[in-house]
């Protein structure tokens, strides 16, 4: 943040404390989070872009280790897909899909990365493709891993989002990828937005920043999958 504002790091401290103190956002590890109520509007992806950006690296580098050259990889959208598109090393060879342009854009120059853009209406804001036309191309595609984006995660609800538009898209990339992964800062760690993609049960596993909460982890040990934490627990539990 100090670098994108220009300003000096004690500003930052000293504006985010008082957003902190008006109920703005809530301090989490590597920055900090809106608290705007996750059932109604997403915060936009400006406001998401300046928060967390530690947060998000560290889940990027967990991600990009389930990455293998030569595989099909499809990278959902949101902040923390560009950052995933940004850790990917530059000896990874293979075949990226999206439906974001700034995730294509990040890898658009990387020599031996094929990028498949999906079409559609972009809608703005996460400058993402979001529609039938959207669902249709990812019917067509099967990829070895999927990267999803969020708008929340519930052990109840399980993986849900703010844009009706979306949920078949996002459910077609699941049924069509060998494994698929959750990508959930902590903030978005017990949060349900209006509408569900689906249960826990039906993705491989959830990656996120800091150790999740214990009915969210249970809820992916009962059906096999797996929470993979940039700050794992001392105890072992991944």
């Amino acid at each position: 943040m100090v670098r994108r504002l220009s300003v000096s790091a004690e500003t930052v401290r000293r504006d985010l404390a008082l957003l902190e103190e008006q109920g703005a956002i809530r301090r989490v590890h590597g920055g900090a989070a809106s608290v705007a109520d996750h059932r109604g509007a997403e915060p936009s992806f400006t406001e998401r872009s300046m928060i967390g950006h530690q947060a998000k690296a560290q889940m990027a580098k967990v991600a990009v280790r389930l990455l293998q050259s030569g595989q099909t990889v499809i990278i959902d959208i949101g902040t923390t897909a560009v950052a995933v598109a940004r850790a990917i090393p530059r000896s990874f060879t293979g075949t990226v899909i999206t439906p974001s342009l700034p995730v294509a854009v990040e890898l658009a120059d990387r020599p031996g990365v094929e990028i498949l853009m999906a079409g559609g209406r972009v809608r703005p804001g996460d400058l993402a493709c979001s529609n039938a036309h959207t669902k249709a191309f990812f019917a067509d595609i099967y990829a070895d891993i999927a990267l999803l984006g969020s708008g929340g995660v519930d052990a109840r609800a399980g993986l849900t989002d703010f844009h009706l538009s979306e949920i078949d898209v996002r459910r077609t990339i699941i049924a069509n990828s060998a494994r698929s992964y959750i990508l959930a800062d902590s903030a978005k760690l017990g949060q349900v937005a209006p509408y569900r993609v689906c249960g826990l049960g039906e993705v491989d596993g959830l990656i996120t920043d800091q150790n999740t909460q214990p009915s969210i982890a249970v809820a992916f040990e009962e059906t096999g999958g797996v929470v993979l934490s940039a700050r794992p627990a001392t105890h072992g539990v991944s």
